[in-house]
């Protein structure tokens, strides 16, 4: 585990309003990244403010899977629940259906829509979607004489 003891960002804190809680998830982030790299994921933008992510889970049946949001983070666990049949011997078992949890942390306002499994793959859509207050809008300028 690699621990960011030297990186100084007060020049951003200085320079920047509001972000304190982005540093701190970046620094977060890389302080308890693991190493960790099953299953396999794909993220992909679908629009300007929609997303999938795209997780490898063949082999997973329903009941196996779990997807749940909590406290920004996006929450995907699996665990095979099925007794393997003992008549069966495998010369190979390249497909892994070991138990896994992989968390995402997601920006404010990022909503999850829904979740499908369709061929080995899970697909969780997510859309953020800002307050009216959140969104850019132009100022009036009123000139007096």
């Amino acid at each position: 585990m690699t621990k960011i003891t030297t990186l100084d960002l007060s020049p951003f804190y200085r320079a920047s309003i509001g972000v304190d809680r982005l540093f701190d998830r970046i620094v977060n982030q890389i302080d308890t990244t693991t190493t960790t790299n099953y299953p396999p994921y794909n993220i992909v933008k679908t629009g300007d403010n929609t997303f999938e992510i795209q997780v490898a889970v063949a082999g997973f049946t329903q009941g196996e899977l779990e997807v749940n949001f909590h406290d920004g983070q996006l929450i995907v666990t699996g665990e095979k629940k099925t007794i393997p049949n003992p008549d069966h011997v495998y010369h190979h078992q390249g497909i892994s259906a070991r138990k896994f949890m992989r968390t995402w942390p997601l920006v404010d306002y990022m909503e999850v829509i829904d979740a499908v499994a369709k061929d080995g793959i899970l697909t969780v859509s997510l859309e953020q979607r800002l307050p009216e207050a959140m969104k850019p809008k132009a100022i009036a300028i009123t000139y007096k004489a």
